[in-house]
Order: structure tokens, then C-alpha cells, then sequence
């Protein structure tokens, strides 16, 4: 994929995840907010676009860290790995985060208020995400599942309760945009994830899991707004057609 100022950071990633260790570095957005330009990013951020788009293309004829191609990989494929790989890891590692943050505001939280507020937004963060993983456990991805069923046996595709699969990811896309917003929260009141110099190890812990938590949440909601969703919507467009 040749770069442009208009190419998006979202196409950029999708394209290459080696990439996001350069948005990263320059404090770029890459998943809630991928649909923006080179350009917009660069005068958001004051960065020249010649230096950003050498730093990104550096990063994609590097051999190292190879990922996954999910670009290429199928819509029914990707849902499978975002259940099995990223529903499961919130399942499983917002509970014991939640238990060690619990010890944290019991131990430091009258000398270091601030794990109080982290605490309460990883707590609705969870509640909220479970309920956004089970919309689409329940309802979203067996649809997109149908429809790469029906476009491989060339079928009709029965009509889903929601008219069209872009009404529901507009809803999903939304949630994505708060649980942005309150990592970056969290990320702010950690100061990047660094504990207190005289911390203890639980403290350590805690914070190496919050950070971990947020890179994998913006892998997971990177790999559906800037490849399933637009997978599932061109999916469904196959079908306009042909009828």
C-alpha cells in the first residue's frame, strides 16, 4: 500500500500491525480514532508528515515482530479470533486486575487517592465491556458468520432484526470511543502506567496489568473498527446486489 497524506492511520495498521509501535511513540490514536488522515494526524500533532511517513515505512520493511495478516484473513475467521483471544483475555484478567487494584485502595489509597478513581473507571470499564462482548458474541458476529455462510454457498441471507449490520456497529463503535477515553484516563492518573518509586510489588503488578489490559484493548478494538466492521459491511453490500 503506497502512503499518502490522506491515507488513514486505520488502513495503515490494518495493512501492517507493526506500524503501531510508531503511532504509539507519537501518541497517535490508531483504533478508536483510525478513520483520520496522515494529515489530520500530523497538524494534530504538530508533526511534520514526511518524518511520520518515513518512521511508519521503516517500520514495515522491518523483518522483525512479523504479525499476523488479519487484513486478508476472512470475517467469520477474525470474529472467531476476537471471542477466543481478546474476549477471553478481558474475562480473564479484568477480575484478578480488579482484585489487586481492590488491595491497592485498601493499603495506599488515603496517601495515593487516584487508585480510588481508577479503580471505580476499571470497574464500569469491565461491567461495560462484557455487555458490549456479549452483543456481539450473541447477536453481531453469528450474523456476519451467516453472511460469509450464505456468500460462500451463494444463498439468500435472511434479514437480521436490525435491518442492516452498520446500525449495531455504530453502537459498537461508540462504546469503543469511551473505553478510549477512559484508558487514556487511566493511563494519566498512572503516569503511564509507572508506579511510585518506593511501591510494593502489588503495586508493580497492578499497574504492569493495566498497561498490559490497555494494549491488548486497542488491538481488540483495532482489529474490528478498521478490518472486521468494514469486512462485515462490504460483506453485506455483496448481497444488495444480488438482490
Amino acid at each position: 500500500m503506497k502512503l499518502t497524506s490522506k491515507t488513514t492511520v486505520g488502513e495503515i495498521v490494518a495493512d501492517d500491525f507493526k506500524t503501531v509501535a510508531i503511532f504509539t511513540k507519537f501518541h497517535i490514536d490508531f483504533c478508536c480514532k483510525g478513520h483520520r488522515t496522515i494529515e489530520e494526524v500530523c497538524r494534530k500533532r504538530d508533526i511534520e508528515e514526511n518524518v511520520l511517513i518515513d518512521h511508519i515505512e521503516k517500520a514495515r520493511n522491518s523483518s522483525a515482530n512479523q504479525s499476523f495478516d488479519y487484513k486478508n484473513w476472512p470475517a467469520d475467521m477474525i470474529a472467531d479470533y476476537i471471542t477466543k483471544t481478546h474476549h477471553r483475555y478481558v474475562a480473564e484478567k479484568a477480575p484478578v486486575i480488579l482484585e489487586y487494584l481492590d488491595k491497592l485502595c485498601g493499603v495506599h489509597g488515603a496517601i495515593h487517592p487516584e487508585l480510588h478513581e481508577i479503580h471505580t473507571i476499571f470497574s464500569k470499564s469491565f461491567l461495560d465491556l462484557t455487555a458490549h462482548m456479549k452483543r456481539e458474541e450473541l447477536v453481531v458476529f453469528p450474523f456476519i458468520k451467516k453472511m460469509k455462510t450464505a456468500y460462500s454457498k451463494g444463498t439468500k441471507l435472511e434479514t437480521p432484526p436490525f435491518l442492516s449490520i452498520e446500525t449495531p456497529i455504530v453502537t459498537l463503535k461508540d462504546d469503543h470511543i469511551t473505553e478510549g477515553q477512559r484508558f487514556r484516563r487511566i493511563a494519566a492518573l498512572t503516569n503511564n502506567y509507572t508506579p511510585p518509586v518506593d511501591s510494593c510489588s502489588t503495586y508493580k503488578v497492578a499497574f504492569l496489568m493495566l498497561e498490559e489490559f490497555d494494549k491488548d484493548l486497542k488491538k481488540h478494538i483495532h482489529l474490528e473498527n478498521n478490518i472486521l466492521f468494514p469486512k462485515a459491511i462490504e460483506l453485506e453490500k455483496t448481497f444488495e446486489k444480488v438482490s
